[in-house]
């Protein structure tokens, strides 16, 4: 596996080991020896699948408060997304920048999140299938959210969306911005 790390400490790109031939490919899609040896020492508790009919859903940006904060392992198993984190642990170098890469069943990348970022993603392809491991149960209590459009983030959706209205689910629509957020995440140097 090829690992590539970003300006966000922590957070890393993944490039898994592909075989393939004429019949298809195989790859080994979480190994926790191989993580651990990459700096990713997260025991995984929940497996999650979501399913996009349409390009242009957006969900996000999504976390959970401490004690609940979830750490993640990301990727595509069919279409493609644009995924968009946020960093929103105070003392962070990177502290309420965004960092995005393209996540699609082509191309087999995975994004490993630390826990103190802000989550989010728009499908670029109908038939979308998500994927992620968290280490951290869902706690709805302690869900919370960014709205996605925060003119704090700025983050430019525009060549993701082409022009469109992003397709948002009501809970999406009325998460609250980043300037009204007391953000509870501390970084601490790896």
């Amino acid at each position: 596996m090829q690992i590539h790390e970003t300006e966000f400490p922590g957070l890393l790109v993944l490039e898994p080991k592909v075989f393939q031939d004429e019949r298809g490919f195989f790859l080994e899609s979480y190994n926790r020896e191989s993580f651990r040896k990459l700096g990713v020492d997260c025991e995984f508790v929940q497996d999650n699948h979501a399913y996009s009919r349409d390009a242009g859903v957006l969900r996000g940006f999504h976390f959970q408060l401490p004690p609940a904060a979830q750490a993640k392992l990301v990727w595509v198993t069919r279409g493609a997304v644009l995924d968009v984190v946020v960093d929103l642990r105070k003392g962070s170098p990177t502290y309420e920048k965004w960092q995005h890469v393209i996540l699609s069943a082509a191309n087999f990348k995975r994004m490993f999140i630390p826990r103190g970022f802000g989550h989010s993603y728009v499908t670029l392809m109908s038939d979308t299938e998500f994927q992620y491991k968290v280490d951290a149960p869902y706690t709805p209590e302690l869900e919370c959210g960014i709205v996605w459009d925060d003119p704090d983030i700025a983050m430019d959706w525009s060549s993701a969306l082409h022009g469109h209205d992003p397709i948002l689910s009501e809970k999406d629509k009325r998460l609250i911005r980043l300037a009204d957020f007391e953000s509870p995440f501390i970084y601490e140097e790896l």
